[in-house]
């Protein structure tokens, strides 16, 4: 009997959505200062201030109280605070109307918000027309003899924008 009920745990089709949910680590404290080279696999939403290197696998959303002066290599990032570095996004980047950014983004998708700040200087990753404008998730680099290489993509085309 007992193995009937297993038989029919596994048979049985499961109810509710199918997905867990994207976990989101979220750093949270107005008098907090972390600084130094971190890699999250998933999201985070960042509400304090942060320095030095941040790889992230999912969505970095800096929160108004956040202040953020990194070299960043994203999916998606959503700025609702301060922002001052250099910013890699193979997806989606939206500067939000309470957001600040002084540096360099490289996307093919940036959306400014009225009042939202940017200052600097935007490259589309895909200039090619056809390219896929799927976005690159980190761990969809190459191994090529041992060694970890960036998947090869057409040259950058280069934009200069200033607003705020």
């Amino acid at each position: 009997m007992f193995e009937r009920k297993q038989e029919a745990r596994k048979t049985a089709p499961p109810q509710g959505p199918t997905a867990p949910p994207v976990p989101l680590l979220t750093i949270n404290g107005e008098t907090a200062k972390i600084e130094g080279k971190f890699q999250i696999a998933d999201s985070i939403h960042i509400e304090c201030e942060v320095g030095g290197e941040l790889r992230v696998g999912g969505k970095l959303v800096i929160g108004e109280k956040g202040v953020v002066t990194a070299n960043v290599e994203t999916v998606d990032a959503v700025i609702l605070g301060h922002y001052e570095g250099n910013m890699t996004a193979t997806g989606n980047v939206e500067i939000a109307a309470t957001g600040r950014v002084n540096g360099n983004i490289k996307t093919d998708s940036l959306v400014i918000t009225k009042g939202g700040a940017f200052r600097g200087n935007v490259t589309k990753i895909n200039d090619e027309p056809g390219a896929s404008h799927r976005p690159r998730y980190l761990g969809e680099d190459k191994l090529t003899n041992g060694q970890m290489v960036e998947s090869a993509r057409p040259p950058d085309a280069v934009g200069r924008f200033e607003r705020g």
